[in-house]
């Protein structure tokens, strides 16, 4: 792993130098496969580039000594979509069959994610990098919405919902106060937030859609697919991010 880590640093080093003006240069987490080699949409490297910066998909980390080197190179990190949090990091039980581990990613990813808090630089988390977020900040999770909150519009499969915007937030900046309409890929959601977060975007069934701090923007939805599909007013919260991380 310590040679890989190398050879990446240098890549990040090599990127970083033959870009002029400079780009900021972005991590991604992902998801990996049986055999274990990284998995991760296009869509996601597509709108960092489109937005003007330099994508990296980062690779699975297993010390913290590995995390802050790996975040120490890059000037953001966004926390991808992907399996479920693991539940005993706030402190609960798996509820049922529907609630899904990688337990080597979700290890990565605790790391990662707590160097990225502790380093003070943008981070952006979606759909399951939202949830990631929330729970190493000290928030909790609703493990499976369907059982857990009946009442619910649905959240999986690709369906479309309305959310609605709440008080000044990078949402209601980039796109004005009135609701909007999203993806949902989700069958866990934001239940108690962690200190400090503001809540920036409600489904109409109250479920957390967007959440901001001082340094952490994250939504429960799926921008960069939007995005890919021709939904070009997503691009948007992409550049403000990139910019951010400049």
């Amino acid at each position: 792993m310590k040679k890989y880590l190398a050879f990446f640093l240098l890549a990040v080093l090599a990127l970083t130098a033959c870009s002029a003006p400079k780009k900021p240069v972005i991590g991604i987490t992902c998801s990996r496969s049986s055999a274990g080699s990284s998995l991760l949409a296009t869509a996601y490297t597509e709108a960092v580039s489109k937005a003007g910066g330099v994508a990296v998909v980062l690779p699975t980390v297993s010390t913290r000594e590995e995390a802050d080197a790996l975040v120490a190179a890059l000037d953001g990190v966004i926390f991808s979509g992907g399996e479920d949090v693991n539940p005993a990091w706030y402190g609960e039980e798996i509820l049922n069959e529907t609630v899904y581990i990688d337990a080597v990613r979700d290890h990565s990813d605790s790391l990662l994610a707590r160097a990225a808090l502790s380093s003070g630089k943008p981070l952006l988390g979606i759909c399951r990098g939202e949830q990631l977020l929330n729970v190493m900040m000290g928030g909790s999770l609703y493990q499976d919405i369907p059982s857990q909150v009946p009442q619910t519009v649905g959240h999986s499969g690709g369906v479309f919902n309305k959310i609605g915007l709440e008080g000044e937030s990078l949402l209601s900046r980039l796109y004005g106060p009135d609701s909007l309409v999203v993806n949902s890929f989700h069958h866990q959601a934001v239940k108690d937030p962690a200190p400090g977060i503001r809540i920036t975007a409600r489904s109409d069934d109250g479920l957390v859609e967007a959440y901001e701090t001082d340094q952490v923007w994250a939504v429960q939805f799926h921008p960069e697919k939007m995005l890919q599909k021709g939904e070009e007013k997503w691009l948007k919260l992409f550049e403000a991010y990139v910019e951010r991380c400049r």
